[in-house]
């Protein structure tokens, strides 16, 4: 495959379906929605089929463990995959809305209209859930999408992208409005994020070799994050027992994701109370416990954390723990050392929770909650595309309106400027 001339081929389809798309009307939409999610629960044993013979392949490669758990579908995942396209289908259009409408001196009428970005390239590994929930947001929002998942996962992708186009094709719309490409060559990453005439906006979802590599080549705008540094402070406020289930949750729920705890920060005032039990409770479910001085006098168990670790997404079973004076040491530190991806608070106090939800600089902001709800399906998105810990356009899960850009529209009756 000459892959450069197959990508340009992709990007031309692409630009064509996305003007098809974006005319769609919202009815239209939410049957080929509908239908994906259909078509996947029809096809739920070939989708498990095909992700074994990813697996296979997977245990062969002696890929690690957090890969391995991302790769696998479940009928557990495959229901939740039709489940989340029939929530997007239920959700609000964004597309048309307009806002802000007010009437200017002149009598003419100003307002904004939300409208699709157009085509927008997603690039990730390993879940392979991401095709259809990526696919779903981008049919919704009226975008053409152009999917690359990562050749761990081609077989399963392949095979979500049949019940995708199916459900598009009992909507009457292209296949071209949705495509999975099907060649595992690096080479392709390379063109897709350089092709400014045929992609609008790039979305990579990955390991952080991955995201550096399209910040540097990148050509293409993209929403991004690049690293999942979560924290969660327990205040000497805290409730005693919400903390633990909290802070317990937030780690080990699940250890392979961008919104899992990777740093425990605690007040020196409660840590003699809250540390022992929680750090019993982590061991216990085999999570290795690094801990400043501090944390290590309460819990001997604990190995010495470095300036490095305060620094890392572990992505498994590790977590860092420092003991700090108060709740200004505990923002200074994720000041210092987070991504601004989620960060939480787990105290009883009103005021200070108000104080690290505005002075905390972190896409998702929490309190008394567990990081892992940062996720677009826990936020009522229906799904998402992704996680920007960017500033410009969208921020935090990225679902729908994130998908939008917005134009200015004019009403007049005739007025000239005078």
């Amino acid at each position: 495959m000459d892959v450069q001339t197959y990508i340009h081929g992709v990007g031309r389809q692409a630009r064509a379906a996305a003007r098809t798309i974006a005319r769609a009307d919202t009815a239209t939409k939410n049957r080929a929605l509908t239908e994906m999610a259909a078509a996947i629960e029809r096809d739920a044993q070939r989708l498990l089929d095909a992700n074994a013979r990813d697996l296979a392949e997977a245990g062969r490669k002696e890929l690690d463990a957090a890969m391995i758990d991302r790769l696998t579908l479940s009928p557990k995942v495959i229901a939740a995959m039709a489940d989340g396209l029939r929530q997007i289908a239920a959700l609000a259009d964004p597309v048309g809305e307009i806002i802000s409408l007010r009437e200017r001196p002149s009598g003419i009428k100003v307002g904004q209209m939300r409208v699709p970005l157009g085509v927008v390239a997603i690039i990730y590994e390993s879940r392979p859930n991401v095709t259809a929930d990526a696919a779903g947001l981008c049919v919704k929002s009226g975008n053409a999408a152009i999917l690359r998942g990562g050749s761990e996962a081609i077989h399963s992708n392949q095979a979500i992208a049949a019940c995708v186009h199916a459900g598009l094709a009992a909507a009457g719309l292209p296949e071209s409005v949705v495509q999975v490409i099907e060649t595992t060559d690096r080479a392709a990453v390379g063109e897709l994020i350089t092709m400014q005439e045929y992609v609008d906006v790039v979305v990579p979802r990955g390991g952080k070799s991955l995201i550096e590599r399209l910040m540097r080549d990148a050509r293409v705008p993209m929403i991004k994050h690049l690293h999942g540094v979560c924290h969660t402070y327990i205040d000497d406020r805290a409730d005693l027992e919400q903390a633990i289930r909290v802070a317990d949750n937030a780690k080990t729920q699940r250890l392979g994701t961008c919104n899992t705890m990777e740093t425990l920060l605690v007040a020196e005032g409660i840590a003699g109370k809250v540390l022992p039990p929680l750090c019993r409770i982590y061991l216990d479910k085999g999570i290795e416990l690094r801990g400043d001085d501090a944390a290590r006098r309460i819990v001997p168990e604990m190995k010495p954390a470095t300036e490095e670790d305060w620094y890392t997404e572990y992505l498994g079973p590790i977590l860092s723990i420092r003991v700090v004076r108060g709740l200004d040491e505990a923002i200074e530190h994720i000041a210092t050392y987070g991504s601004q991806h989620t960060d939480a608070i787990i105290t009883e106090d009103s005021a200070r929770a108000q104080r690290f939800l505005r002075e905390v600089d972190s896409s998702s902001v929490m309190v008394n909650a567990s990081t892992r709800f940062a996720d677009g399906y826990e936020y009522g998105l229906g799904a998402e595309v992704g996680i920007s810990t960017d500033k410009l356009h969208a921020r935090g899960p990225v679902g729908l309106e994130g998908l939008t850009s917005l134009k200015w529209v004019v009403f007049g009756e005739g007025q000239i400027r005078q």
